[in-house]
């Protein structure tokens, strides 16, 4: 048996999980914060909520100015029914220019623009929402693809290194030191590897459209190459993030600009009670030879009590409505705060645990079995199962990495604190 071969064997494999080195990629590394202001300066979704916030800013000019004044012709006629019959003959008998303007009850188009300007605020809002959302999924995918690329290599370097305990196993069988079954266990164990590897690229290739797809790229671009996937601790108490979800929560502050909203509501549907007014002044004109006709007119609408009190509850209602929906999406919030907390504190435990106990023993372990079956004093099954206990460790701990890096961008984005 050849030692040296599998020295150099275990050397591969060992350096390739311990590293965790990521496969080159094609390019450079792109940051995440790059990706993120990319996508709020080209993901369709945030700028149309952008226009809608736009376009509510611009209901308050609207609701606030007075109604359309109206210009009034009048032709009247008297003895037949012929325009101007009658217009030099009869005093009774004149044309008529008059305008008019409705007055609504003071305070009302007030309160009718505080009630739009609560709703921009909550368009608004909603803007700050759209982009935390979409930033929380392109960090999920960021974090997806690193993982994959990143796990990708330590794939393919054991695919390497299997290569060549095959080699070794089938020189082994050759002089009679070793059985055939060794050399199909371990080209079983190759087989596992590359159809994780063809796993991966499927994985890559579906994490690379969705992220393009939240920048409004073309599917067509180059792929993005990720930074290399690391721990960041976490430094905030589960009291400091229930705390930041109060204050910064984007859908706990829709939320409360809609309560504000309905809060101004309430207060328009009560003013829309009083009675509107309307003026109007006509000038009529009849022949020079009899006298002409000036006319004042002043109105005024009682709105009916049983439609107003209908607008008035129902406006009670909607903000009623709003405040329970405040307190169910909070308790959903600080709920998602605490799993997401604890997702994230007990991944840092088991990110301790393989670093620095299990995946260490396992490497031991292996580089021992590797040394005693090259001194034929191990059989080359132990050797197999020791290797796929490293590829599994390393790719667990890999996977217990993107967990916690994933739970902590969820927890920026309940939070709108920068965790990572």
């Amino acid at each position: 048996m050849n030692v040296v071969s599998f020295a150099a064997a275990a050397f591969v494999a060992v350096a390739g999980l311990s590293a965790l080195a990521q496969q080159p990629a094609v390019g450079s590394p792109t940051p995440l914060s790059q990706i993120l202001a990319e996508a709020e300066a080209n993901n369709p979704q945030i700028s149309a909520a952008d226009h809608e916030a736009r376009a509510a800013r611009q209901m308050t000019p609207q609701v606030t100015t007075l109604p359309d004044p109206k210009v009034t012709y009048q032709q009247f006629g008297v003895g037949s029914p012929k325009p101007f019959a009658g217009y030099t003959n009869s005093d009774f008998s004149y044309i008529g220019i008059g305008a008019s303007q409705e007055l609504p009850y003071p305070g009302k188009l007030g309160l009718r623009g505080k009630v739009a300007e609560r709703d921009a605020d909550t368009k608004q809002a909603e803007v700050e929402m759209a982009t935390t959302s979409i930033a929380d999924s392109i960090k999920a995918d960021y974090i997806q693809l690193a993982y994959l690329q990143q796990t990708l290599g330590i794939l393919r370097q054991n695919e390497a290194a299997l290569d060549q305990l095959i080699q070794d196993a089938e020189a082994h069988y050759r002089v009679g030191q070793g059985m055939q079954q060794d050399v199909l266990q371990a080209q079983v164990e190759r087989t596992k590897v590359v159809r994780e590897i063809t796993m991966h690229h499927q994985q890559m290739w579906q994490a690379q459209a969705h992220l393009k797809g939240l920048l409004n790229r073309d599917q067509a671009s180059p792929d993005i190459v990720t930074e290399d996937l690391t721990e960041s601790p976490l430094k905030q108490t589960s009291a400091d993030l229930l705390a930041m979800v109060r204050q910064n929560n984007p859908q706990i502050l829709v939320d409360a600009k809609s309560i504000a909203k309905q809060d101004a509501q309430v207060a328009s549907a009560k003013r829309e009670g009083k009675p509107d007014f309307e003026v109007g002044y006509m000038y009529q004109n009849t022949d020079r030879k009899y006298r002409d006709y000036y006319m004042f007119t002043f109105d005024v609408r009682f709105p009916r009590k049983k439609r107003v009190n209908a607008e008035i509850a129902e406006a009670q209602e909607h903000l009623s409505a709003s405040q329970r929906t405040l307190d169910a999406h909070l308790q959903q919030q600080l709920a998602q705060v605490q799993q997401d907390y604890v997702q994230a504190t007990s991944d840092e435990e088991l990110l301790k645990d393989y670093r620095e106990g299990l995946i260490p023993q396992s490497d031991a372990a292996y580089r021992a079995a590797l040394s005693a079956y090259g001194s034929n004093r191990e059989e080359f099954v132990h050797i197999v199962n020791y290797f796929t206990d490293v590829l599994n460790l390393k790719l667990e701990y890999a996977q217990t990495l993107e967990d916690h890096e994933v739970a902590l961008a969820h927890l920026e984005s309940l939070t709108g604190a920068t965790l990572r």
